[in-house]
């Protein structure tokens, strides 16, 4: 038996509106919201009392989808620091392709976004760079040069 595909990335968020406003603004949808609770969500993490709201984004090829999560029981925890550099064992970054990248860096901006280095060039193949947006999570886009 193998793996059928990647279904989702969950990231747990402190503010969910401004989460999804940011994942919009980079161009995913929301295909749904969902609260989640009960016994089988206690199983299904290990915790007690779960009780969290979710949005599912989704990129437009309809392929990638972005689980966005706010726990309201357990709170959250944040992990020291609170915004770690990209080289921090465990998830490193999400990247997305984008067909204008100062396009999207300015809509993102307004969400908070800020560079953490800047835009570079790779080989002549791809404009990249890493951005931090919401709840610290490290973003990096990549525009295919023609």
């Amino acid at each position: 038996m193998s793996v059928q595909r990647m279904d989702n990335v969950a990231i747990v968020v402190d503010d969910l509106e401004a989460a999804v406003a940011f994942f919009t603004a980079l161009g995913l949808e929301q295909e749904g919201r969902a609260q989640i609770d009960g016994l089988f969500a206690d199983q299904a993490v290990g915790l007690d009392g779960v009780r969290s709201e979710i949005a599912m984004m989704r990129t437009p090829d309809g392929h990638g989808r972005l689980e966005l999560t706010r726990y309201r029981h357990p709170a959250a925890v944040s992990a020291p620091p609170r915004n770690p550099p990209p080289n921090t064992l465990g998830l490193h970054r999400v990247m997305f392709a984008v067909d204008d990248i100062d396009d999207t860096i300015a809509r993102l901006r307004a969400h908070g976004a800020e560079l953490l280095g800047e835009v570079v060039r790779y080989e002549n193949r791809y404009r990249l760079c890493y951005l931090r947006g919401p709840a610290g999570i490290i973003v990096a886009l990549a525009e295919q040069l023609p």
